[in-house]
């Protein structure tokens, strides 16, 4: 499977991960390295974590570097752009905002504003950030190539997380909102915009929720019996990045076992 529009130039197409440290961010920006992309990888705290991905990746013959920002954080987030371009020689063709967090299982009820505001921060606002520096890249103003983003939404977004997530939930309901406005904004661009909507993945996010075993405890009510795999969902991811997706956008890809 080729990148999108990697055969433009002689150097390495570049894309984005955010969260790229750990998880479903790991394993795409492994993926997106083994389809000839320059990755850069984005990370908040474990600048360990981030440079053992850029080891991995560099390991293989691939070109990475780890780049620290508060994706919630405007100034934070034009840093990491201007860091991004001041470092890499291919233009930036792709964008995967996959950072985001989850906290403590709570009803409705009990939640102040203070966490729900902290969620739409780091969950939708920095998706909000992220786009707008990366369209400006691969826009008119930008190398006008064009270029694809995928937003990692959540199966949340559709089952609601009841007695849970329910904050969570509607902070991925808020990214749905924007995959499907921004994809019709930009595709006269040459800017394809769509989501996955991972479920069920065997990630260490469960444990910063309080259940570590979540996965095990929810199995038996997938239809595959099973929680999914970083990978699994990074294949999603990749496959819509690609020329192969070439006639996608505004679209959603869940990959939660069928549930």
């Amino acid at each position: 499977m080729q990148g999108t529009q990697a055969k433009r130039t002689e150097a390495n197409p570049v894309v984005l991960v955010t969260g790229a440290s750990r998880g479903i961010g790991r394993a795409t920006a492994l993926a997106m390295a083994e389809q000839g992309y320059a990755v850069a990888v984005n990370y908040l705290s474990n600048g360990l974590a981030a440079q053992s991905v850029v080891s991995a990746i560099e390991a293989r013959g691939g070109e990475a570097r780890a780049l620290q920002a508060d994706v919630g954080d405007e100034a934070s987030v034009k840093a990491m752009f201007r860091e991004l371009d001041a470092h890499f020689d291919g233009p930036l063709m792709a964008l995967v905002n996959n950072a985001g967090i989850l906290l403590p299982q709570m009803k409705l009820v009990d939640m102040d504003a203070a966490r729900v505001n902290h969620l739409l921060t780091q969950n939708v606002t920095s998706c909000f950030l992220c786009c707008r520096e990366a369209i400006k890249r691969m826009g008119p103003d930008g190398h006008d190539m064009g270029g694809a983003i995928v937003n990692v939404s959540s199966a949340a977004s559709r089952i609601g997380a009841p007695h849970e997530y329910i904050d969570y939930a509607a902070t991925k309901g808020a990214v749905d909102t924007l995959t499907l406005g921004l994809s019709k904004e930009v595709a006269e661009h040459g800017i394809r915009v769509n989501a996955v909507r991972p479920g069920f993945i065997d990630t260490d996010i469960h444990a910063a929720g309080g259940e570590p075993g979540r996965i095990a405890r929810l199995a038996p009510s997938i239809p595959l019996k099973r929680g999914g795999t970083p990978e699994e969902v990074a294949n999603a991811i990749v496959w819509l990045l690609s020329d192969e997706a070439s006639y996608v956008t505004g679209t959603f890809i869940d990959v939660a076992g069928g549930r």
